[in-house]
C-alpha cells in the first residue's frame, strides 16, 4: 500500500509521532482551505507553483509551494510548530533560509522581529525575496552557505531546493542534481557580528544539511550564553550545550533553551 509516496510503515510511524497530531489540529486553523491543503499533503497531488493562503496573527498571507516539499516545509513550520517564536522575541538568525517559509513564520508571529537570512542557492534566493515581500525592512538576506570555516565550498542540490548542503547532498540519502562554488562564512563570526550591535539572539535557527552538528558545536560558550533557543534540524542522543541550555528533541528537530535567561534578563 502506498499514499502520497509513502508506504504504509512510513505512514503508522508517522501516525505515532505527537508532533504530527499538532501539526493536523493546526492545519485547521492555519489554512484558509485545510481540506484542500490535507489532501495536497497527504496524497502529494496538484500541481505547482500553488499559492496557499495562511492564517497569522499580522493576517492573512500568501505562501508560493512549488513543489510538494515546500508544503511539506509549510506544515512543518506554520502547523507542527518545529520552530516556536514568541511574540516579544526581537532578533532571529536563520541558518538555511530556503525559500523563507520559516522566516515568514517568524515575521508574521512576531510583530518587532527582525530575521537575518542565510541561504547559499541563488534561486532560492529569488524565492525567499518573493515569499518576503513586504517585510524587506524587517530581514536581511546574506546570498552565502554557513560553516565553520570561510571560504569557497562546494554546495550540492537536488531539483527542487529544498534539500541541499556543503557536499554531497547524496550523504543524507537525497539523489544530488548537481554542486556549484558558493561563498562559505563561519558560523561564530556570524554571530558575533549580530551581537555587536544586539545584546542577545532570542532564536537561531540551523537546517544546513549535514552540517548542523558542526555549526553547532563550533560556537563558543560566550556567544551561547547570549542565545535564548536554538532549533537544530537534527536529532540528538543527549544534549551537547549542557552547560548553557536545556534540551529536548522535538521530532527531528532539537530544541534547546537557554538555562538562565530569564535571570539574566
Amino acid at each position: 500500500m502506498n499514499i502520497g509516496g509513502r508506504d504504509f510503515a512510513t505512514l503508522l510511524r508517522g501516525a505515532g509521532q505527537r508532533g504530527n497530531w499538532i501539526a493536523l489540529v493546526n492545519m485547521l486553523g492555519s489554512y484558509e482551505r485545510p481540506l484542500g491543503a490535507f489532501r495536497r499533503y497527504l496524497l502529494a497531488s496538484g500541481t505547482y507553483p500553488h499559492v496557499f493562503t495562511l492564517r497569522s496573527p499580522a493576517g492573512p498571507v500568501r505562501v508560493t509551494a512549488y513543489s510538494h516539499d515546500d508544503l511539506l516545509t509549510i506544515n512543518e513550520i506554520f502547523c507542527r510548530r518545529d520552530y516556536p517564536i514568541r511574540p516579544t522575541d526581537r532578533v532571529v538568525v536563520d541558518f538555511g533560509s530556503n525559500i523563507g517559509i520559516s522566516a515568514l513564520y517568524f515575521l508574521t508571529h512576531a510583530p518587532d522581529c527582525f530575521v537575518h537570512c542565510h541561504e547559499p542557492l541563488p534561486s532560492n534566493c529569488d524565492r525567499l525575496r518573493k515569499t518576503l515581500q513586504g517585510y524587506e525592512r524587517r530581514y536581511h538576506l546574506a546570498p552565502c552557505a554557513i560553516s565553520v570555516e570561510e571560504g569557497c565550498v562546494d554546495f550540492a542540490y537536488e531539483p527542487t531546493g529544498r534539500y541541499g548542503g556543503i557536499g554531497e547532498v547524496g550523504g543524507i540519502g537525497i539523489r544530488s542534481s548537481g554542486t556549484m562554488a558558493v561563498s562559505a562564512l563561519r558560523a561564530r563570526d556570524v554571530i558575533a557580528g549580530i551581537l555587536k550591535s544586539q545584546a542577545r539572539i532570542d532564536v537561531l535557527k540551523i537546517d544546513i544539511e549535514a552540517m548542523e552538528r558542526d555549526v553547532l558545536l563550533s560556537l563558543p560558550k560566550s556567544q551561547l550564553e547570549r542565545i535564548d533557543r536554538i532549533y537544530v534540524e537534527l536529532r540528538f542522543d543527549s544534549n551537547p550545550l549542557l552547560e548553557t541550555h536545556a534540551f529536548q528533541q522535538y521530532g527531528l528537530v532539537a530544541q534547546f533553551r537557554n538555562k538562565n535567561w530569564r535571570k539574566t534578563g
